[in-house]
Protein backbone atom coordinates (compact mmCIF):
# COMPACT_ATOMS: atom_id res chain seq x y z
CA UNK A 1 0.00 0.00 0.00
CA UNK A 2 3.14 2.66 1.12
CA UNK A 3 4.83 1.50 -1.95
CA UNK A 4 1.34 1.98 -4.22
CA UNK A 5 1.34 5.34 -2.68
CA UNK A 6 5.00 6.78 -3.31
CA UNK A 7 4.92 5.30 -6.69
CA UNK A 8 2.06 7.68 -7.17
CA UNK A 9 3.18 10.77 -5.11
CA UNK A 10 6.76 10.04 -7.66
CA UNK A 11 4.00 10.64 -10.42
CA UNK A 12 1.96 13.71 -9.48
CA UNK A 13 5.20 15.81 -9.14
CA UNK A 14 6.50 16.01 -12.40
CA UNK A 15 3.09 16.68 -13.53
CA UNK A 16 2.59 19.70 -11.26
CA UNK A 17 5.91 20.89 -11.99
CA UNK A 18 5.66 21.14 -15.73
CA UNK A 19 1.35 21.84 -16.21
CA UNK A 20 1.53 25.15 -17.26
CA UNK A 21 5.20 26.11 -17.90
CA UNK A 22 5.29 24.78 -21.59
CA UNK A 23 3.06 28.12 -21.92
CA UNK A 24 6.23 30.02 -21.15
CA UNK A 25 9.15 27.92 -22.14
CA UNK A 26 8.51 24.71 -23.75
CA UNK A 27 10.62 22.61 -22.27
CA UNK A 28 12.56 25.45 -20.67
CA UNK A 29 15.70 24.17 -21.43
CA UNK A 30 18.25 27.16 -20.40
CA UNK A 31 21.79 27.70 -21.63
CA UNK A 32 24.62 29.33 -20.36
CA UNK A 33 25.13 32.65 -22.62
CA UNK A 34 27.80 34.49 -20.91
CA UNK A 35 30.15 34.99 -18.08
CA UNK A 36 30.66 38.23 -16.42
CA UNK A 37 31.98 37.24 -13.11
CA UNK A 38 31.28 39.23 -9.96
CA UNK A 39 27.18 39.64 -8.56
CA UNK A 40 25.07 40.15 -11.26
CA UNK A 41 21.80 42.09 -10.93
CA UNK A 42 19.95 44.07 -13.13
CA UNK A 43 18.79 42.66 -16.73
CA UNK A 44 17.96 45.19 -18.85
CA UNK A 45 16.99 46.03 -22.57
CA UNK A 46 18.16 48.97 -24.31
CA UNK A 47 16.08 50.70 -27.20
CA UNK A 48 18.51 48.57 -29.40
CA UNK A 49 17.80 45.35 -28.36
CA UNK A 50 21.12 45.50 -26.47
CA UNK A 51 21.37 43.31 -22.95
CA UNK A 52 23.10 44.97 -19.80
CA UNK A 53 23.60 44.20 -16.49
CA UNK A 54 25.04 45.01 -13.33
CA UNK A 55 27.97 44.00 -11.12
CA UNK A 56 27.11 44.39 -7.37
CA UNK A 57 30.75 43.80 -6.22
CA UNK A 58 32.80 45.99 -8.92
CA UNK A 59 29.91 48.65 -9.69
CA UNK A 60 30.90 47.66 -13.06
CA UNK A 61 28.27 48.40 -15.53
CA UNK A 62 28.44 45.81 -18.53
CA UNK A 63 26.71 45.26 -21.78
CA UNK A 64 26.64 41.75 -23.11
CA UNK A 65 27.06 41.03 -26.89
CA UNK A 66 25.21 38.76 -29.26
CA UNK A 67 28.18 36.66 -28.94
CA UNK A 68 28.17 36.34 -24.82
CA UNK A 69 30.82 38.86 -24.75
CA UNK A 70 30.66 41.39 -21.68
CA UNK A 71 31.55 44.83 -22.25
CA UNK A 72 32.58 47.22 -19.40
CA UNK A 73 30.57 50.63 -20.16
CA UNK A 74 30.51 52.22 -17.18
CA UNK A 75 30.95 52.25 -13.20
CA UNK A 76 29.08 53.46 -10.53
CA UNK A 77 31.69 54.10 -8.18
CA UNK A 78 28.87 52.24 -5.50
CA UNK A 79 27.17 48.63 -5.21
CA UNK A 80 24.57 49.01 -8.39
CA UNK A 81 21.34 46.82 -7.59
CA UNK A 82 18.89 46.77 -9.92
CA UNK A 83 18.29 49.01 -13.53
CA UNK A 84 16.76 49.84 -16.07
CA UNK A 85 16.45 51.80 -19.08
CA UNK A 86 14.37 54.80 -18.61
CA UNK A 87 11.91 56.37 -20.98
CA UNK A 88 14.94 58.87 -21.86
CA UNK A 89 16.75 56.23 -23.17
CA UNK A 90 19.10 56.34 -20.00
CA UNK A 91 20.26 53.75 -18.04
CA UNK A 92 18.47 54.43 -14.44
CA UNK A 93 20.18 52.46 -11.27
CA UNK A 94 19.64 51.19 -7.89
CA UNK A 95 22.89 51.52 -6.13
CA UNK A 96 22.95 50.40 -2.29
CA UNK A 97 25.53 52.45 -1.80
CA UNK A 98 24.92 55.86 -4.02
CA UNK A 99 21.29 56.08 -4.06
CA UNK A 100 19.33 56.32 -7.57
CA UNK A 101 21.47 56.98 -10.46
CA UNK A 102 21.07 57.79 -14.13
CA UNK A 103 23.76 56.35 -16.08
CA UNK A 104 24.34 57.42 -20.49
CA UNK A 105 24.77 54.61 -21.93
CA UNK A 106 26.81 56.03 -24.57
CA UNK A 107 29.72 57.70 -22.52
CA UNK A 108 28.98 56.07 -19.14
CA UNK A 109 28.80 59.53 -17.06
CA UNK A 110 26.99 58.82 -14.15
CA UNK A 111 24.53 61.42 -12.78
CA UNK A 112 23.24 61.41 -9.04
CA UNK A 113 18.98 61.84 -9.38
CA UNK A 114 18.02 61.00 -5.45
CA UNK A 115 20.52 60.35 -2.50
CA UNK A 116 18.47 61.46 0.80
CA UNK A 117 14.66 62.01 2.09
CA UNK A 118 14.19 64.70 4.05
CA UNK A 119 17.72 65.23 4.37
CA UNK A 120 18.79 62.04 5.55
CA UNK A 121 20.86 59.64 3.34
CA UNK A 122 18.72 56.89 1.71
CA UNK A 123 19.67 53.36 3.40
CA UNK A 124 20.37 51.17 0.14
CA UNK A 125 18.55 50.77 -3.02
CA UNK A 126 17.36 47.30 -4.56
CA UNK A 127 15.42 47.49 -7.99
CA UNK A 128 13.32 50.53 -9.73
CA UNK A 129 10.43 50.22 -12.37
CA UNK A 130 9.03 53.29 -14.57
CA UNK A 131 5.57 53.74 -15.30
CA UNK A 132 3.58 54.94 -18.36
CA UNK A 133 4.04 58.62 -17.11
CA UNK A 134 7.93 58.09 -16.94
CA UNK A 135 7.73 58.47 -12.76
CA UNK A 136 10.09 55.85 -11.30
CA UNK A 137 9.67 53.73 -8.65
CA UNK A 138 12.19 52.24 -6.32
CA UNK A 139 12.76 50.29 -3.33
CA UNK A 140 15.21 50.46 -0.15
CA UNK A 141 15.29 47.37 2.17
CA UNK A 142 18.35 47.93 3.50
CA UNK A 143 18.04 47.58 6.98
CA UNK A 144 14.92 45.41 6.90
CA UNK A 145 13.74 41.89 7.76
CA UNK A 146 11.11 39.67 8.64
CA UNK A 147 10.94 41.04 12.50
CA UNK A 148 11.48 44.26 11.36
CA UNK A 149 9.36 45.62 8.44
CA UNK A 150 10.54 48.77 7.70
CA UNK A 151 11.45 48.44 4.40
CA UNK A 152 10.34 51.31 1.73
CA UNK A 153 9.13 52.32 -1.41
CA UNK A 154 9.52 55.48 -3.31
CA UNK A 155 8.14 56.81 -5.94
CA UNK A 156 9.30 60.01 -7.60
CA UNK A 157 7.07 61.67 -10.26
CA UNK A 158 8.77 63.49 -13.74
CA UNK A 159 9.70 67.15 -14.05
CA UNK A 160 12.48 69.03 -12.48
CA UNK A 161 10.43 69.91 -9.32
CA UNK A 162 9.01 66.44 -8.58
CA UNK A 163 9.65 65.28 -5.08
CA UNK A 164 10.35 62.04 -3.95
CA UNK A 165 7.71 60.22 -2.05
CA UNK A 166 6.88 57.09 0.36
CA UNK A 167 4.60 54.78 -1.11
CA UNK A 168 4.92 52.29 1.38
CA UNK A 169 6.65 52.22 4.70
CA UNK A 170 6.50 48.79 6.26
CA UNK A 171 8.06 46.23 3.97
CA UNK A 172 10.16 43.16 4.94
CA UNK A 173 12.91 43.72 3.00
CA UNK A 174 11.27 45.55 -0.35
CA UNK A 175 13.34 43.76 -3.19
CA UNK A 176 12.18 43.39 -7.16
CA UNK A 177 9.24 45.81 -8.46
CA UNK A 178 6.89 45.40 -11.81
CA UNK A 179 4.19 48.30 -12.69
CA UNK A 180 1.38 46.53 -13.73
CA UNK A 181 -0.21 49.41 -16.03
CA UNK A 182 -3.59 47.63 -16.95
CA UNK A 183 -4.82 47.41 -13.47
CA UNK A 184 -3.05 50.38 -11.67
CA UNK A 185 -0.88 48.32 -9.43
CA UNK A 186 2.68 47.67 -8.42
CA UNK A 187 3.88 44.34 -7.39
CA UNK A 188 6.88 44.89 -4.45
CA UNK A 189 8.75 41.38 -3.68
CA UNK A 190 8.88 41.50 0.32
CA UNK A 191 11.88 38.98 0.28
CA UNK A 192 12.02 38.27 3.88
CA UNK A 193 8.53 37.51 3.93
CA UNK A 194 8.26 34.86 0.95
CA UNK A 195 5.88 37.04 -1.22
CA UNK A 196 4.76 39.55 -3.19
CA UNK A 197 2.71 42.39 -2.20
CA UNK A 198 0.03 44.97 -4.42
CA UNK A 199 0.02 48.09 -3.90
CA UNK A 200 -2.11 50.86 -5.46
CA UNK A 201 -0.42 52.55 -8.08
CA UNK A 202 0.32 56.19 -7.24
CA UNK A 203 -2.91 57.89 -8.55
CA UNK A 204 -4.70 55.47 -8.78
CA UNK A 205 -8.69 56.42 -8.92
CA UNK A 206 -9.72 53.35 -7.27
CA UNK A 207 -10.95 53.93 -4.21
CA UNK A 208 -12.03 50.26 -3.29
CA UNK A 209 -8.09 48.66 -3.78
CA UNK A 210 -6.09 48.05 -1.18
CA UNK A 211 -3.03 46.26 -0.56
CA UNK A 212 -2.76 43.16 -0.11
CA UNK A 213 -0.46 39.38 -0.51
CA UNK A 214 -0.68 39.17 -4.63
CA UNK A 215 1.08 35.40 -4.28
CA UNK A 216 3.46 33.76 -2.10
CA UNK A 217 6.72 31.93 -3.05
CA UNK A 218 8.19 28.63 -1.38
CA UNK A 219 11.96 27.89 -1.38
CA UNK A 220 15.34 29.98 -0.85
CA UNK A 221 14.50 32.95 0.40
CA UNK A 222 12.36 34.88 -1.45
CA UNK A 223 11.74 36.93 -4.31
CA UNK A 224 14.15 38.88 -5.87
CA UNK A 225 13.55 40.30 -9.13
CA UNK A 226 10.74 40.07 -10.99
CA UNK A 227 9.10 40.59 -14.87
CA UNK A 228 5.39 40.90 -15.56
CA UNK A 229 4.85 39.42 -19.25
CA UNK A 230 2.51 40.93 -22.12
CA UNK A 231 -0.35 38.49 -21.25
CA UNK A 232 0.13 39.42 -17.42
CA UNK A 233 1.85 36.18 -16.23
CA UNK A 234 4.29 37.33 -13.96
CA UNK A 235 7.65 36.19 -13.54
CA UNK A 236 10.30 36.26 -10.75
CA UNK A 237 13.63 35.09 -9.56
CA UNK A 238 13.40 33.29 -6.35
CA UNK A 239 16.69 33.64 -4.51
CA UNK A 240 18.36 30.71 -3.00
CA UNK A 241 16.16 28.40 -4.52
CA UNK A 242 17.62 28.76 -8.71
CA UNK A 243 14.83 28.58 -10.05
CA UNK A 244 12.36 31.06 -11.74
CA UNK A 245 8.73 31.35 -10.96
CA UNK A 246 5.85 32.08 -12.04
CA UNK A 247 2.03 33.48 -11.42
CA UNK A 248 -1.30 33.91 -13.50
CA UNK A 249 -2.48 37.51 -13.41
CA UNK A 250 -4.28 36.65 -10.28
CA UNK A 251 -1.69 35.02 -8.09
CA UNK A 252 -2.29 31.23 -8.82
CA UNK A 253 1.44 29.62 -9.33
CA UNK A 254 2.01 28.15 -12.35
CA UNK A 255 5.18 26.46 -12.03
CA UNK A 256 8.96 26.88 -11.95
CA UNK A 257 12.25 26.40 -13.90
CA UNK A 258 15.45 25.35 -12.68
CA UNK A 259 18.98 27.35 -13.45
CA UNK A 260 21.35 24.20 -13.93
CA UNK A 261 23.97 25.90 -11.99
CA UNK A 262 23.98 28.50 -9.31
CA UNK A 263 21.13 29.31 -6.52
CA UNK A 264 21.40 32.38 -6.43
CA UNK A 265 19.10 33.64 -9.31
CA UNK A 266 18.68 37.90 -9.33
CA UNK A 267 16.80 39.60 -12.09
CA UNK A 268 15.85 38.67 -15.49
CA UNK A 269 14.40 40.27 -18.97
CA UNK A 270 13.25 39.18 -22.22
CA UNK A 271 15.03 39.71 -25.03
CA UNK A 272 14.06 38.58 -28.87
CA UNK A 273 12.20 36.01 -27.73
CA UNK A 274 14.38 34.44 -25.07
CA UNK A 275 14.16 35.12 -21.15
CA UNK A 276 17.59 35.91 -19.76
CA UNK A 277 18.47 35.25 -16.13
CA UNK A 278 21.11 37.13 -14.04
CA UNK A 279 22.87 34.54 -11.44
CA UNK A 280 24.62 36.19 -8.68
CA UNK A 281 27.52 33.37 -7.21
CA UNK A 282 28.64 32.26 -10.80
CA UNK A 283 28.61 35.71 -12.47
CA UNK A 284 26.60 33.83 -15.16
CA UNK A 285 23.97 35.22 -17.64
CA UNK A 286 21.48 32.11 -18.46
CA UNK A 287 18.68 32.19 -20.85
CA UNK A 288 15.91 29.91 -22.06
CA UNK A 289 13.70 30.03 -25.50
CA UNK A 290 10.34 31.34 -25.05
CA UNK A 291 7.34 28.94 -26.73
CA UNK A 292 5.67 30.37 -29.92
CA UNK A 293 2.67 32.01 -28.14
Amino acid sequence: MIQRFLVAAALLVPAFASAAMPSICGECRMEKYASCGGFLEGASVDSKGGLWVVDLLSGRVLEVGTNGQCTTRGNTGGQPNGAKFGPDGQLWIADKQLGLLRMDPQSGKITPIAQSYRNEKLRGLNDLAFDATGGVYFTEPYGSSALKPDGRLFYLPTGKDARLQVVADNLAFPNGIVVVPSRLKVYVGEYARKRITALPAVGSPDEFDVSHVFATTEGGVGPDGMLLMKDGTLLAANFDAGEIIGFDPIGHPIGSFKVPAGLRTTNLAIRDGWIYVTEGSSGEVWRVKLAQR
